[in-house]
């Protein structure tokens, strides 16, 4: 579904563009054609810069280090090429370009993507084809319906947990970008699956809400606002030891989840990533790195322990 909706939106932003520039060429205004091309085209890099200046007002009162200028504008940068490359041709276009990859009689640990709000299981393909080529066992979900209740995507987990656990015969790594981590935090909840993953890895993950889902209209950008009543009601179902199998990447210039410290959890191992935007994050070097890190680690007692030199959430 999200995929025929962002081929159509970015289509038909070409053809608006392309119309535009057509009508005022040959009205004898080529400034205008032109301008008004680009501004179609372009103009999404102007919504990121607002996103940027407001996380730089919110993030002043958080006790993440504040962004320097520079990081701001270099991750804006960031960001400005790389939400094209996934939300007008790869989730669009791409989606099913890397398949999972379940090989029979697979003896390494296997992972499970989980992507975040309006994405799809494309924001991987990066991350899937160099799994692929380390012979590491994987499944990416689509959590559907697009706009519906996070709950709801706990049974799309549970069903890619249990196909990488039938493949593998060990418990998987679940790797969740935004909304994803989210959607993860309900699937443990829901089916009590501590004991069935060996570590889960969020990326920018709303874990107290974030300030832009006060202005959400769907059910899950509701459900996204700070303190609201889901994200209070799923808090209080947690037990606090399970955040000690968890990993999180959290970010003071991520232009979706600020204040940044909202991305951490208590008595987890949170890690800051300087300098980088939302959707880039998913596929920094020290993101990818942990995800290798912890497929390389054996079962053992001590794997719901964080390691030593975690870091508390702020």
């Amino acid at each position: 579904m999200l995929a025929r909706l962002q081929q159509a939106v970015t289509l038909g932003l070409i053809a608006l563009a392309l119309a535009w520039a057509a009508y005022f060429y040959r009205a004898g205004s080529p400034v205008w054609a032109v301008a008004g091309a680009l501004l179609i085209v372009f103009g999404y890099a102007l919504f990121l810069a607002i996103e940027f200046v407001l996380l730089w007002f919110v993030n002043r009162g958080d006790p993440t280090p504040n962004a320097t200028a520079w990081q701001l504008v270099k991750a804006w940068w960031g960001e400005v090429r790389t939400a094209p490359q996934v939300f007008c041709w790869r989730q669009p276009f791409r989606a099913d370009a890397e398949p999972d990859f379940l090989p029979p009689g697979a003896q390494r640990r296997g992972v499970v993507l989980v992507h975040g709000f309006v994405c799809n299981r494309a924001l991987w393909n990066p991350l899937m084809a160099r799994l692929r080529a380390l012979g590491i066992p994987f499944v990416a979900v689509n959590l559907e319906p697009v706009f519906g209740s996070i709950d709801r995507y706990a049974q799309v987990i549970e069903a890619a947990v249990r196909r990488v656990e039938s493949a593998t015969g060990q418990a998987p790594i679940v790797v969740a970008h935004s909304m994803g981590g989210l959607a993860t935090r309900a699937w443990l909840g829901a089916y009590q699956a501590d004991a069935r993953v060996h570590r889960v890895i969020t990326i920018g993950t709303p874990h107290r809400g974030t300030y832009l889902g006060r202005f959400g209209l769907t059910h899950n950008t509701r459900q996204m606002r700070p303190s609201s009543a889901w994200q209070e009601a799923l808090a209080a179902a947690e037990p606090p030891q399970r955040f000690q199998r968890f990993t999180c990447f959290y970010g003071h210039c991520d232009n979706i989840v600020f204040p940044a410290s909202t991305a951490t959890l208590p008595q987890a191992d949170n890690k800051h990533i300087a300098g980088v935007a939302h959707v880039h994050m998913a596929h920094h070097d020290e993101v990818v790195n942990e995800v290798l890190r912890w497929v390389a680690t054996a079962d053992s007692t001590s794997d719901a322990r964080r390691e030593p030199g975690a870091t508390p959430a702020r």
